[in-house]
């Protein structure tokens, strides 16, 4: 479904990506892994249109889509939910969910009720302000909020940063049920190399900014000598 190919990035004097290419299929969770400074979080920001690539390209459906602003990138069925569980702190959670589907038109009933059905603790609080919510609870609210917008494609960017172990096996629970429900197709970057490659069926690892391996997640998860290597488990 998404195509990167070739893809270099540069942030002033300093190449973020090296030639990096891989492919996230339809309807499959593809882990991006690696430590930090990687370059898992400047790819997402690239393919979502945050930052322009210096060299190679990125389809989604076979659609170049590496010279489009970022704002057209949900009508095209993509969904950026970045780092930092940013919620609208001074709006109820139903208000932060209705902002998410206004980029695909007007918020239908029935996207509120999957929001609600997927996340049953922000069904209880729906109007509560969101900046009285917890970590977790405001991690479900900006991935439910990104779900409004019915996306193809979901980017997730280290959904399990700060949270607690049983919160973290919750949202990739449902990660999994989404794609497995929905079809829903997910591109994951994350740190917590054992959750990801758990949930997920393929795994891309950067280091320095290149790919260093590409393979299904679970021989990637078998592979001592590039788990120690890069994954640090």
């Amino acid at each position: 479904m998404l195509a990167v190919d070739s893809l270099t990035v540069s942030h002033g004097p300093v190449t973020a990506l090296r030639e990096v290419s891989f492919s996230a299929a339809r309807g499959a969770i593809t882990a991006v892994l690696g430590a930090n400074g990687a370059g898992k979080t400047t790819l997402l920001r690239t393919v979502s249109g945050l930052h322009r690539a210096g060299a190679g390209s990125i389809t989604l459906d076979g659609r170049p889509i590496d010279r489009l602003p970022a704002e057209s990138m949900v009508a095209l069925g993509l969904a950026h939910v970045p780092e930092g569980r940013g919620v609208i702190t001074e709006l109820s959670v139903e208000e932060n969910l209705r902002l998410g589907g206004l980029g695909r038109g007007r918020v239908r009933p029935g996207d509120l009720d999957l929001a609600y059905d997927l996340f049953g603790v922000l069904a209880e609080r729906r109007n509560q302000l969101a900046g009285t919510l917890s970590g977790g609870e405001r991690q479900m609210l900006v991935i439910g909020r990104a779900l409004m917008a019915r996306p193809e494609i979901l980017l997730l960017d280290e959904p399990s940063l700060g949270l607690a172990p049983r919160v973290v096996a919750q949202i990739f629970a449902l990660l999994r049920r989404l794609v497995v429900d929905q079809g829903l197709s997910v591109l994951l970057v994350e740190q917590n190399a054992i959750s990801a490659l758990s949930v997920a069926d393929r795994g891309v690892v950067l280091h320095l900014g290149r790919v260093v391996a590409d393979e299904e997640a679970s021989r990637l998860a078998a592979d001592d000598q590039l788990r120690h290597a890069y994954l640090g488990f």
